[in-house]
Parts: C-alpha cells; sequence; structure tokens
C-alpha cells in the first residue's frame, strides 16, 4: 500500500490558505510577510521531491500550481512525476501538456484504489478542501507541516471540523528554526 503524504504550509491556528500569494484571501502571502527566510527551515522541500513518486491535488491547487511549477526551478523532481487531480468538473482539457502524465480522479474511492497500487509516496500540496476530505476518510499517512509563528483567523483549514472519532497521530520528526518555523512530522496512526 503507497503511503499518502499530506504537506502544509500552515499558521499557528490551522490556516492554509493563499500561503504563496494567490488573490483572493486578505492575508495572501503570508508565508513571505515578517518573516525571515532561512534555507534550512525548508529542507524539507527538497527532501519531499526527492521521497514522492506521484502527486495528488484538488482541482482548485491544481489550477493554480500548473501554471507556474512546471517551469520552477525549485520544483524540477515534480517535473516527470505522475499527477493525480480530484475533480468532479475538471475535463481532459483543462489539463496543462508540459506537466507529465495526469490523470482524473473523480472520487475518494478511486484515491484510495490508487493507494493500493504499487509504488512509493503520493504526496498532496495545498488542496484544503481535499485534504479535510482525505482525513475524513482516513486515507492520509502521514502529515509534514512547516507551522509558521501566525495567528490569521479566518480562512481556509487543513483539518476538518466534522465530529468524528479521535484519530490519533505520533511524531516522527520535528525542528523548531530562529525565524520561529516549526518543522512537524506526524505519522497517522490507522
Amino acid at each position: 500500500m503507497r503511503t499518502l503524504i499530506s504537506t502544509a504550509f500552515i499558521s499557528l491556528d490551522g490556516v492554509v490558505e493563499a500561503p504563496g500569494g494567490e488573490s483572493g484571501y486578505r492575508n495572501a502571502g503570508w508565508t513571505f510577510k515578517d518573516i525571515e527566510f532561512l534555507p534550512e527551515a525548508f529542507e524539507l522541500k527538497g527532501q519531499e521531491q526527492e521521497e514522492a513518486t506521484a502527486m495528488l491535488f484538488g482541482r482548485v491547487s491544481y489550477q493554480a500550481f500548473s501554471p507556474v511549477w512546471p517551469d520552477m526551478e525549485d520544483f524540477t523532481r515534480y517535473r516527470d512525476l505522475p499527477k493525480y487531480v480530484v475533480s468532479r468538473s475538471l475535463t481532459e482539457s483543462d489539463l496543462v501538456t508540459n506537466w507529465g502524465e495526469t490523470t482524473i480522479l473523480r472520487s475518494l474511492a478511486e484515491v484510495a484504489a490508487l493507494k493500493e497500487t504499487d509504488g512509493g509516496p503520493i504526496i498532496t500540496h495545498g488542496s484544503a478542501t481535499l485534504n479535510r476530505a482525505l482525513s475524513d476518510a482516513g486515507l492520509i499517512d502521514r502529515y509534514h507541516l512547516l507551522v509558521f509563528p501566525l495567528l490569521l483567523g479566518a480562512g481556509k483549514r487543513l483539518f476538518s471540523t466534522t465530529d468524528k472519532d479521535t484519530q490519533k497521530l505520533r511524531l516522527l520528526d520535528h525542528k523548531a528554526y530562529a525565524n520561529g518555523l516549526q518543522k512537524n512530522i506526524f505519522e497517522v496512526l490507522h
């Protein structure tokens, strides 16, 4: 069974919306505001590229990343990885052609079936709505979180507010950086 990893830039109060500056959110670009850049705090992103063998997105994140990431030097390892987009509305004509093989999945059942295939870890970036649904369905195996020392208030949250049984996590790795960021890697105990 393949490991599904959810990776996120997240505020201390759980917001993951528009960390890079995507329009439509009042605090857009919060990862760049008043936070000193320390390369070591972002080493996790390079490690994720080395570990991932496929990428999973929700429609909104795919449409935000696909015009930009194929040409970014910071994400060269992701160019050739297979990509999967969970969407009920996207069609093949909505997919970019310069970012490797992309498959549209129409349901969480198809994500569960993907996890049953041979291969290594699948990583999902952004995709707040999808992450909440994956978590509620018990499909996430690990969280890679870079926690920013900010309280953003309103905004899309990574974690579901669904009334459900306790989901236990085990801390696999953590580190605090001089700029206030914290790396937390959690395994979901199923």
